[in-house]
């Protein structure tokens, strides 16, 4: 009979810190500034061009639940790689979304607004290759 389990790894080898830190990272500044959209998302649009702080109330409520998520799979012992690869498209995902919103110039956004979407989504892509590397060290094991 064969099963169609998918092989769980642990995080104990040396190699794979850079994993569960890139994890615990990508967490603690998606919930952070997940509560900073919500509680300061009226000075953010203005700040950002946008006509209301309502879809950064929305992304700040969206990135809590996906910090939440991060965080619990940096601290299991034995992960399965499936996880850290939903992770990483989340995280593709969201550079997708801010190229598309840079290049469309979607919602008419400041020079601080375009400044603001770029450097979140440099330090998403940051996380999102770091990730990859710690996957990669992570199925090498």
């Amino acid at each position: 009979m064969q099963t169609n389990s998918v092989k769980s790894e642990s995080y104990s080898g040396e190699n794979n810190k850079l994993l569960r830190y890139t994890l615990r990272g990508n967490a603690a500044i998606s919930a952070v500034s997940g509560v900073i959209a919500i509680l300061a998302a009226a000075p953010i649009a203005a700040f950002m061009g946008l006509a209301s702080p309502l879809i950064l109330v929305v992304i700040g409520v969206g990135l809590l639940p996906f910090a939440f998520l991060v965080y619990k799979v940096s601290t299991m012992t034995a992960v399965n790689p499936l996880f850290i690869k939903e992770i990483l498209v989340m995280d593709l995902l969201w550079i997708g979304g801010s190229i598309a919103i840079l290049l469309i110039g979607w919602p008419v956004l400041t020079t601080n607004g375009r400044w603001l979407v770029a450097i979140l989504a440099d330090v998403v892509a940051v996380f999102a290759l770091l990730e990859f590397v710690g996957l990669r060290r992570l199925q090498k094991d």
